[in-house]
């Protein structure tokens, strides 16, 4: 049986009815776009975070970008954020019309080194974009004070942080907005496509909505510009208010296969060999996605293709280093962790649905691999 970093069929064979009557419901209401069911997920999303706003719209990538517009990020502008991170921060910190300068990470949890920030800020710069990477948190205190002592906004890229925590708080109720992706594979993940921005400020969610709706404040009547069509689906909204009743159980999930990896690899790993996810003192990691190290990362993974066993690397490109981008001229970037890390990682399978004998293959597949690399 061909296994994969990601599967949605186990999760659907469990929650089958509970996503075709969502489904049906929506079909039946009488109202296919921004009806009851966003406004209903909008209203139990922000509840979850304990903030008064957010706002759905149609992808992570565009909840990004309209977020950047709302906390009035735009051309002229620099964001400082990382080029360790899926294409789609730096797409929308582009499609806003401003300018990602990079930052590196640190080895050990693959996240925003803190302590290069202040020196990448110009008096172009006007956000911090911190991403919340592979499942847990940045650490958020240094970057708040680095941004009240600049006047800076803080945009935080939760699309791989559902329900983790950093002190007790969720991620994405510690900046002045912050973006969303319910990406299929992601720890909330819909049926397709869908994003959200929630807020704990009233003028940054007016705007959201706005934004996402032509920049319309009525019906035909522009107040804002730029305007986008960028709505979430009353389908997938309606989707994912069932599942984000289940998020903790999600959350609690991904754990629990993320202790059998620990468990079961503890005595194949160590300095120069496997290298399994560290989580910093304070964190809940949820796990989006399991990601190792090994020096001898792509010899590994072309051994496990003999098992059928096909993973992933999240991301064997740094942005920075993009053919797409060479007209910006980042070669002279200097990213040394960010260019070692993306080739040494990779990722284990990781869903909450993954079956024990599926990740008993996978182990033991690893452990036979790794005593001939």
């Amino acid at each position: 049986m061909t296994t994969r970093v990601w599967d949605y069929l186990p999760e659907y064979a469990a929650e089958k009815d509970d996503i075709l009557d969502a489904v049906q419901k929506v079909f039946g209401s009488g109202q296919l776009v921004l009806g009851e069911s966003v406004k209903g997920f909008e209203a139990e999303f922000a509840a979850y975070h304990g903030l008064p706003y957010a706002t759905g719209v149609d992808n992570g990538t565009n909840a990004l970008k309209l977020a950047l517009e709302a906390l009035g990020i735009g051309p002229g502008d620099e964001v400082v954020t990382v080029s360790n991170t899926a294409a789609p921060t730096v797409v929308a910190i582009l499609g806003a019309g401003a300018t990602p300068v990079f930052v590196d990470v640190r080895e050990e949890d693959f996240l925003v080194d803190t302590a290069q920030v202040e020196a990448a800020i110009t008096s172009r710069t006007k956000a911090l974009l911190p991403v919340h990477l592979y499942g847990q948190s940045v650490d958020m205190e240094p970057l708040k004070r680095i941004a009240e002592r600049h006047g800076l906004k803080i945009l935080e890229d939760c699309a791989q942080s559902h329900g983790a925590r950093h002190h007790g708080r969720l991620t994405g109720t510690m900046g002045d907005a912050a973006a969303f992706s319910f990406y299929p594979t992601k720890v909330l993940g819909a049926y397709g496509d869908g994003g959200a921005v929630v807020t704990a400020d009233e003028e940054t969610d007016r705007a959201m909505k706005q934004l996402r709706y032509y920049g319309m404040d009525k019906v035909y009547y522009v107040v804002r510009t730029p305007g986008h069509n960028s709505r979430l689906d009353e389908v997938q909204a309606e989707i994912l208010r069932r599942k984000l009743t289940r998020l903790d159980a999600y959350v609690a999930g991904r754990n629990a296969v993320a202790r059998r990896y620990e468990e079961q690899l503890a005595d194949v790993t160590g300095p120069g060999g496997l290298l399994l996810p560290a989580t910093n003192p304070g964190n809940t990691h949820v796990y989006y996605v399991y990601v190792v190290r090994h020096p001898e990362r792509d010899a590994i993974i072309e051994a496990l293709r003999a098992y059928d066993i096909h993973l992933n690397i999240s991301y064997p490109w740094p942005v920075h280093t993009m053919s797409g981008y060479e007209h910006l001229d980042w070669a002279k970037v200097s990213l040394p962790v960010t260019e070692k890390l993306a080739g040494e990682i990779f990722s284990l399978p990781m869903y909450p649905s993954l079956d024990e004998g599926l990740q008993d293959k996978v182990i033991g597949a690893l452990r036979e691999v790794l005593a001939r690399v």
